[in-house]
């Protein structure tokens, strides 16, 4: 999942909350906890493997881990025609796979199971634990991806490998494709190359990936079940202020560093106004209306009145909530000057935006030269581009089967349709007309389980409860003629 600030982490849906008690790792902690089952263990198992292989593009190699999931599918009994390893030669490093597995209808359309199997780079020396220990503690699995996403990718991977054991046959042929590039997009993106260069492969009538998810409280309850059905654009543009520069004992006003900073105070600043879709108005009236506090009836207000400046003013307050309502732009990076005894030259700054569907980057980028109102600044777009996404229809053939796993799985937790608030790979799939969903399953705490961030984690519990619901969600849709 991309930098991914993940929708809908602390709403408090308390009347319609699950409890789920952790499982750790040690006795103290399990006790009065079901053993594992053998099937659990040989997913923890999995699991491990994807943590421990450090696929992030400082120092990992996707390539190995794709070998590594391929000799899993052979030891589970998949023909070697089932399997396509791909990578561009010029990128060794940045290999993925694509797994079919073939349907017995000739009628039924493919589907496509989607999950990027590299990770955000990790200093060890900032963790509490090794980023790439998988590490099982006080009712979480540890370590670098557990929550995006190879936890996603383990469930994908493991529910392939129990239709075989099962001797399920699909109607729908179901692909797999597991791919690099995603958080970085450094030197690759697998979904991009895929779609270019081997369309054939991930052919399919819609795809699942990663994005929706299972908000929770602090204290264990899922609150809501979300499908995904839009997203954010990710866009990079560089603030930059140029000046002759000098020697630092004769200074002046005219420097490049104070003008980049007054620049950042006007962006930081800036608020974009508030921009509904049809995924997001839905949400805010459902989550909103599931409440019983003054935040879920400003939710409801907002999303019957967009000018309604006091609701507006409480749902902001929640900054997981405001990143749904607006584009938002924020610095990340930031460099200035040449020499300590000389005035800057230059000082700019990356500015990360994320931008609405109905909104795109020339628009957010004349937003920010209007915020800024200098003409000494430029403002230029850099880095990856992304195509927009576009948000998959409400399908009742999606929706439905999943409305019905969620109350079985998840008793009393409602499934609403959600913006995600980040970007992923669904961008490279809609150019190619296949309609992408995320989701619902995996859990999101309030502080986001450290994604992108130090010592990532997500419940054990809850990934074991994850893996029983998409593979039962999977084989539903697999089923349909």
């Amino acid at each position: 999942m991309t930098t991914r600030t993940v929708l809908a982490a602390a709403l408090a849906l308390a009347p319609l909350a699950l409890t789920l008690t952790p499982v750790g790792a040690h006795a103290a902690e399990t006790a009065g906890a079901p053993a594992p089952s053998a099937g659990q263990l040989a997913f923890r198992d999995l699991f491990r493997e994807l943590v421990e292989t450090d696929t992030s593009v400082a120092t990992g190699s996707c390539t190995a881990l794709a070998g590594k999931i391929a000799a899993r599918f052979r030891a589970a009994g998949f023909a070697e025609d089932q399997l396509a390893a791909f990578q561009d030669p010029a990128f060794p490093l940045d290999g993925g796979l694509v797994v079919t597995v073939p349907g017995t209808s000739a009628k039924a359309k493919p589907m496509l199971l989607l999950g990027h199997i590299d990770v955000v780079n990790a200093r060890a020396e900032d963790w509490v634990r090794g980023p790439f220990q998988f590490i099982e503690e006080g009712g979480y699995f540890y370590g670098r991806g557990t929550s995006d996403m190879k936890m996603l990718d383990a469930i994908w991977i493991d529910t392939l490998i129990r239709f075989k054991a099962e001797g399920f046959k699909p109607k729908r042929t179901i692909k797999l494709a597991l791919t690099c590039g995603e958080e970085s997009g450094a030197r690759m993106n697998g979904a991009k190359w895929l779609a270019e260069n081997r369309p054939d492969l991930i052919a399919a009538a819609f795809a699942l990936n990663e994005g929706g998810n299972g908000a929770t409280d602090a204290h264990g309850k899922v609150l809501s079940q979300s499908m995904q059905t839009a997203e954010k654009a990710n866009r990079n543009f560089e603030l930059q202020a140029t000046n002759p520069g000098g020697h630092s004992s004769i200074p002046v006003d005219d420097n490049a560093i104070y003008e980049l900073s007054d620049a950042l105070a006007r962006v930081r600043a800036l608020k974009f106004p508030v921009h509904f879709n049809d995924t997001t108005r839905t949400y805010f009236a459902k989550v909103g209306a599931a409440r019983t506090d003054a935040l879920g009836a400003a939710m409801v207000r907002l999303a019957a009145d967009p000018a309604d400046r006091e609701a507006e003013r409480l749902v902001a307050s929640d900054r997981t909530l405001n990143s749904m309502l607006r584009t938002t732009c924020v610095a990340t990076l930031l460099e200035g000057g040449h020499a300590a005894n000389a005035l800057p030259q230059r000082a700019k700054a990356n500015i990360n935006c994320r931008i609405v569907p109905g909104e795109d980057g020339d628009t957010t980028r004349a937003a920010l030269i209007e915020a800024i109102g200098d003409p000494r600044m430029t403002v230029t777009p850099v880095g990856r581009v992304r195509p927009l996404a576009v948000p998959p229809p409400l399908d009742p053939r999606i929706m439905g089967p999943a409305e019905k796993l969620v109350a079985r799985h998840y008793p009393g937790v409602p499934l609403v349709p959600a913006m995600m608030t980040g970007a992923t790979d669904a961008t490279y799939l809609g150019p190619l007309g296949i309609p992408t969903y995320g989701v619902p399953g995996p859990l999101l705490e309030p502080d986001g389980n450290g994604l992108h961030g130090l010592n990532e984690r997500h419940s054990v519990e809850g990934a074991y409860r994850a893996r029983d619901f998409l593979h039962d969600l999977v084989k539903v849709y697999a089923a349909q003629e």
